[in-house]
């Protein structure tokens, strides 16, 4: 890759992050103001009715403020620059926002559970009025509104931090109807459902927590990508010339919009140092422009091309390993006549007695070619 068009990809990838974190604290920003203009009313509306579901609405409003906070400042600490320290960045923040905010959740799931169980055994009657109904009416239209805003600003920009809060918010909109509800059904019966119903959704917003704290935990310990980003990866390499071949494609997630990866690539055994230079850099190229991920390794292996017999070798090779249903795959595969050597790589299914599997495919591969000293290497199965 030339300086100029690696300097440009670097401009473009500083823009692009420019951009995201901008919008993601403008989004926050707007949550903030939103939630404490609610709170404010929902205070006011609960002291007055005595409600302990409105007052808790409140409480909950508050929660998302402080939420979105917590996104800023994660959005902030996020977008640093590399340093010597932390060469790759410092993008996981934002998953540790997204932690930090799922906590929030829990605490606020717990709390209101605790005051619902307390409001159960000690019931206290509402006072509801139509003025105080309609307002915790009109809270839950902005409400709604906010939470698909935040949910869907944050799936476009990739922020789990903002998809967290907005989930938070479709849960506070949600016990906002339920409040509604056990104040038309106290209005209309006179029965109190209130304090149950706070119960059930507290209950709710707990499952609700624990569920994201367990998602950002499986992202940060490093998840399988999307089937359809790492075939569109792989698709691009080979459809740069000269690559037969794309295996092993490897990524390491640093962040959002900070996928870093590796790849094993199969060309002729024929081509120079300069050829694979170009085809590599190509590749490095290609595959950040078409998917801003950064091929940070391409490893090669040289296919026969000048002895026909290797194609009986492959196949008679292949046809052993796929004797066994644990093998997915073979590749990387090279013989040298001269040397006798037989040199390929298996990706094994994740299962606990791979390992035993491999070296048993390697003896039946070294019975049938007793003269020949067998190297290959065990690959598990990093991406679709």
């Amino acid at each position: 890759m030339s300086d100029k068009s690696k300097g440009s990809s670097i401009n473009t990838a500083t823009a692009s992050a420019a951009d995201r974190g901008r919008i993601i604290i403008r989004t926050s920003i707007i949550g903030i103001v939103v939630n404490i203009l609610l709170a404010g009313f929902k205070f006011v509306v609960g002291i007055i009715s005595g409600s302990i579901a409105i007052m808790l609405d409140a409480v909950n409003n508050l929660s998302d403020a402080l939420s979105s906070v917590i996104t800023i400042i994660g959005t902030a600490l996020a977008g640093k620059a590399p340093d010597k320290k932390h060469p790759l960045g410092y993008g996981r923040i934002e998953y540790m926002s997204a932690i930090v905010i799922s906590i929030i959740v829990l605490y606020a799931g717990i709390t209101s559970f605790q005051e619902s169980v307390k409001a159960i055994i000690n019931p206290e009657p509402a006072d509801y009025s139509t003025v105080m109904l309609v307002i915790v009416a009109v809270a839950v239209i902005f409400k709604v509104a906010l939470s698909q805003f935040f949910i869907n600003t944050g799936k476009k920009v990739s922020s789990e931090s903002l998809v967290a809060s907005g989930t938070e918010a479709r849960f506070d909109a949600i016990i906002s109807v339920a409040t509604l509800v056990a104040a038309l059904i106290f209005i209309l019966s006179g029965i109190s459902l209130e304090s149950w119903l706070a119960a059930i959704i507290s209950l709710v917003l707990i499952k609700s927590g624990f569920e994201m704290l367990r998602d950002t935990v499986s992202q940060i310990l490093g998840e399988r990508i999307s089937a359809d980003t790492s075939q569109a990866v792989k698709k691009t390499i080979l459809s740069v010339e000269g690559v037969e071949g794309a295996y092993d494609l490897l990524f390491s997630d640093y962040g959002p919009d900070r996928v870093l990866a590796s790849v094993h690539i199969e060309i002729p055994d024929t081509y120079t140092a300069d050829k694979i230079d170009v085809i590599t850099r190509d590749i490095t190229q290609k595959v950040y422009v078409e998917h801003h991920i950064s091929i940070v390794s391409v490893g090669v292996y040289s296919i026969n091309t000048k002895d026909s017999k290797v194609a009986a070798f492959r196949a008679e090779v292949s046809r052993i390993a796929s004797l066994h249903n644990e093998v997915l795959q073979m590749h990387g595969f090279f013989v040298n006549f001269e040397r006798k050597e037989i040199r390929f790589d298996l990706v094994m299914d994740f299962v606990p007695n791979r390992t035993a599997i491999f070296n048993q495919v390697l003896e039946e591969i070294k019975e049938k070619y007793p003269d020949y000293t067998v190297y290959a290497n065990m690959d598990v199965s990093y991406s679709d």
